[in-house]
């Protein structure tokens, strides 16, 4: 059975639980993670929300955060290369690299000991190493703010150049689709995510983060626009597993207007997966797929928006969650022979 690497779905799935677990989320924590500088308190709440004010991702090297962020960074200069302002998200891996720090210095133990102990899903280094797909523009922005330091390359590490680094908390696990199947019911059972689907604060586009999942929008290619149609009070957990590498004749654009905000919550994982809860009445979808192309290309980020979409569009038509025979959207004209049906 295929291993996924999670990336960013190690946010909600670990990160996110553990600090609910174990944290106090209003407690300053700017003396015990060396932000003594900083004005504003700084408090797990704003990291699971990422609206602490830190910027959206800087190289990992084992040094603290806090010192890093004095010698200052390459700002503008790179997409990632964003500073974010307290109060507003900006979303961002080292929020998560904080609280991973904080559960390890409060529960001594290591990160990936506790995340594996919770949920059952699978630490790296991994015996069974996810696909291998090209490097991404991580590696371009770490070369441009530690250019003295190698990005970290071993086997069986995760694609993120982060993660490969050892930066815990912001991803670094991995999952079979059994796996996943037997974590996330109890992922609901034990409330997480209505704990996690709070509007904590907004972003500059007007997407709205909880503590570690952010609202689902509809509009035209959100993908609001496919779950809102879901009848409430269904219940149930489906892992939808593609490791083609198909992609759809045309792709579903996405515009720019947002949309209105949905029931469900999301988030999304930068090798592929993608995590759809709606905490009401427990009903949660997870899509396990590797970014690669037909060529074993990395994906940008909008084709593998666009592929997201393909396969829990096909998911939703063939295998309905609503336990109707004809499929949910039984206004599509016959079967799609790309996915075989």
């Amino acid at each position: 059975m295929p291993l996924f690497d999670l990336a960013s779905l190690t946010k909600p799935l670990v990160t996110a639980p553990l600090a609910l677990q174990h944290l106090d989320l209003d407690q300053d924590r700017r003396d015990q993670l060396g932000f003594t500088e900083r004005a504003e308190p700084l408090t797990v709440r704003q990291l699971l929300s990422h609206s602490a004010g830190l910027p959206a991702w800087l190289p990992y090297a084992g040094e603290a955060l806090a010192e890093q962020l004095r010698r200052g960074f390459p700002e503008g200069a790179h997409p990632l290369f964003r500073q974010g302002k307290v109060g507003e998200s900006l979303y961002s891996d080292l929020g998560y690299r904080l609280i991973g720090e904080l559960l390890e210095k409060e529960l001594a133990q290591p990160f990936r000991q506790l995340g594996a102990a919770l949920t059952g899903l699978s630490p790296a280094p991994w015996r069974q190493c996810p696909i291998v797909i090209p490097d991404g523009p991580d590696v371009a922005a770490w070369a441009m703010a530690e250019p003295s330091l190698p990005v970290p390359r071993a086997e069986n590490l995760p694609h993120d150049a982060n993660a490969r680094a050892g930066m815990p908390g912001h991803a670094g696990f991995g999952s079979t689709a059994d796996q996943m199947r037997n974590w996330l019911p109890r992922w609901l059972a034990g409330a997480f995510p209505a704990r996690m689907a709070i509007e904590t604060a907004r972003a500059e586009d007007g997407m709205i983060w909880g503590l570690g999942l952010h609202r689902v929008f509809d509009g035209e290619g959100r993908f609001g626009k496919l779950l809102k149609h879901l009848p409430r009070g269904l219940t149930g957990v489906h892992v939808v597993e593609d490791t083609s590498r198909s992609l759809p004749a045309e792709l579903q654009p996405m515009t720019a207007e947002v949309g209105r905000p949905t029931d469900f919550w999301m988030h999304f994982g930068y090798t592929g997966p993608a995590l759809f809860v709606r905490p009401q009445d427990g009903l949660c979808i997870c899509l396990l797929l590797h970014r690669l192309g037909p060529d074993g290309q990395l994906l940008d980020m909008e084709t593998l928006r666009a592929r997201r979409w393909w396969v829990l569009e096909g998911y939703l038509v063939f295998h309905p969650v609503t336990g109707q025979a004809d499929g949910l959207f039984s206004w599509r004209n016959g079967p799609r022979k790309d996915l075989g049906c």
